[in-house]
């Protein structure tokens, strides 16, 4: 049994959110209980910042908002909640429904009249000077990818913080969590160790201000997280600042592990609630879940779209949608029932091994953490922790017959067998045995190895994170697990090839983008998923950085591309 499945009823007596209470009424505007997506707010040690809007829009408005994304007034469903209004959200929507059955009433006038933006517009990318070198580009797109918004407009979604940040670029305005790890990678290489600071002490706000890292720092992702990359970001730090950093960070970095684990102390066997699953033996384990069950609100009317092709219950689908994006992996055959088919998604009957990984590394910083603090019982306790969930990924999700690491089914107790570049994790993380890191690194040179680079999956799906996509984190990943297991060659390798894909696609079209095709020889971008490839782009951008660091030649052959002749003119030397 699913215990985060309950009735609402039992869901209050959980926790009570006002919320809730507030805006029952708004269940009709669309199909099931809308479970409320914010956390309680407490201090933070930092600058002060302005009043947050924590209410998604959705709920805002209404009808309002479920009759604009259906109408496809913008071509991308993000544009209208990153819009600002000009009066409170219940003055609006009183406005609309007095309005909306009037002769001549034109919805898309009305939202003209009574909304601006996006906002924030967000950095203006432009491609490549003809003649700009490669990685001076990459050093010029860092102050235009920062931002700041330690105060937003009135009901605004962006939530406030404290200090800069990068965001990724294109569409993605704000601030992301996981994505900010990679970008963080080239930040502190390319010499910009303050603003890696700054994003890093963001993060940390937000956990003691939401009791967690939202998706996005926009209102509509404060009901889920996104893969726990914290505690890396504070090693990161503390390789350049020393070990105190990790002391310093303690209290954020506990409340990230209760985040992850609430509900865990009281779950019974073979029950779930939240993120956290105890399978029928005991063991603990984590899986992606969000705590709102409908369509989301930066991808409406796709998700109603997808609930109509699924015949299944609106709120399970919406609720393995939502939790998908949670996995940064949106969307990916290895969620899918079928392996091709959306309306399939089952991610919270999945246990991750990439999230898995990333919590045997929370929970190790923890220890060592506590450790430095002189609190011995506390590092033993979490060292013991990592340890357990470390030898249930060996155990449970080690596929001999696929020989990869691979997600397990936690309902029907067995593993997907999918062969994806989430493998890697259990190598990146230091959870495999060498012998299963040997036979990771053979499969991976055997079947996802491709002339680009990693490729992300053996299925072309027609979703984003599958093949013939490859993405620069993924490639992280790969290389310094490999090199940790001792297989430089093979690192070597995936990090050249995906270096020269990023050369050929900034010789070929003047700029780095959020993804690439492996599978050509030349700058091919990657396709599909829900909106168009994005310029920009933070982790690509930071991981090309962190890798042509690592090897010398590649950082020379970098140093020296140009885009081709059709390149932006070169502006005019002051004389």
């Amino acid at each position: 049994m699913d215990q985060a499945l309950i009735c609402s009823a039992d869901m209050q007596k959980i926790r009570p959110r006002e919320e809730d209470r507030q805006t029952r009424p708004c269940r009709a505007a669309w199909l099931g209980a809308i479970a409320a997506a914010c956390f309680a707010a407490c201090p933070l040690r930092a600058q002060t910042v302005g009043p947050a809007y924590t209410t998604p829009p959705s709920i805002e408005y209404g009808q309002l908002y479920s009759d604009v994304e259906l109408a496809a007034i913008f071509p991308d469903s993000k544009t209208f909640p990153d819009m600002i209004p000009d009066a409170p959200p219940a003055k609006i929507l009183k406005a609309y429904l007095a309005a909306k059955s009037m002769p001549g009433f034109s919805l898309s006038a009305f939202v003209r009249q009574h909304f601006t933006g996006p906002t924030p517009k967000g950095p203006v990318i432009t491609p490549a000077a003809r003649g700009e070198h490669l990685l001076d580009y990459v050093a010029s797109l860092w102050p235009r990818l920062q931002q700041a918004a330690s105060s937003v407009p009135a009901y605004s979604t962006l939530q406030p913080l404290p200090y800069p940040y990068v965001v990724p670029g294109g569409r993605f305005r704000e601030v992301y969590y996981w994505d900010s790890y990679f970008t963080m990678l080239g930040l502190l290489k390319d010499g910009q160790h303050r603003l890696a600071i700054d994003m890093l002490k963001d993060f940390a706000y937000e956990i003691d201000h939401y009791g967690m890292i939202p998706n996005g720092s926009r209102s509509y992702y404060l009901s889920r997280s996104q893969p726990p990359f914290f505690s890396l970001m504070v090693d990161l730090v503390a390789a350049t600042d020393g070990n105190r950093i990790l002391a310093s960070y303690l209290p954020e970095l506990r409340k990230e592990w209760d985040f992850w684990m609430e509900g865990a102390d009281s779950l019974a066997p073979g029950h779930a609630f939240r993120n956290v699953v105890r399978l029928a033996d005991g063991t603990l384990l984590n899986r992606y879940w969000d705590a709102r069950d409908v369509p989301r609100d930066e991808s409406y009317l796709e998700d109603v779209r997808t609930v109509a092709a699924s015949g299944r219950p609106p709120e399970i689908v919406c609720r393995d949608l939502r939790a998908t994006a949670e996995s940064g992996w949106d969307f990916s055959s290895r969620w899918l029932a079928d392996g091709k088919t959306l309306a399939s998604v089952r991610t919270t009957e999945i246990l991750p091994v990439d999230l898995n990984s990333l919590l045997v590394h929370l929970e190790e910083t923890l220890s060592e953490a506590y450790k430095l603090k002189g609190e011995t019982a506390e590092a033993d306790s979490f060292r013991h922790r990592a340890e357990q969930r470390a030898e249930a990924i060996r155990r449970l999700m080690w596929d001999p017959q696929k020989s990869v690491f691979t997600d397990y089914l936690w309902r029907s107790g067995r593993l997907t067998g999918d062969i994806t570049a989430a493998t890697l994790y259990p190598l990146f993380l230091h959870v495999a045995s060498a012998r299963e890191a040997k036979i990771v690194s053979e499969t991976v040179q055997r079947k996802l190895l491709d002339v680009g680079g990693l490729a992300t999956s053996l299925v072309d799906s027609g979703q984003q994170w599958d093949a013939p996509n490859g993405w620069a984190p993924l490639q992280w990943i790969a290389v310094s697990g490999l090199r940790d297991y001792g297989y430089g060659p093979l690192a070597e390798e995936i990090a050249t090839r995906w270096v020269h894909k990023n050369i050929a696609g900034y010789q070929q079209n003047a700029k780095l983008v959020e993804k690439y095709n492996v599978t050509t020889s030349g700058g091919d971008e990657g396709r599909g998923g829900e909106y168009a490839t994005q310029i920009g782009f933070g982790w690509t951008n930071g991981v090309l950085v962190a890798l042509t660091s690592l090897y010398p030649h590649l950082k020379a052959e970098a140093e020296a591309a140009v885009p081709a002749e059709t390149g932006t003119p070169s502006p005019p030397k002051p004389q």
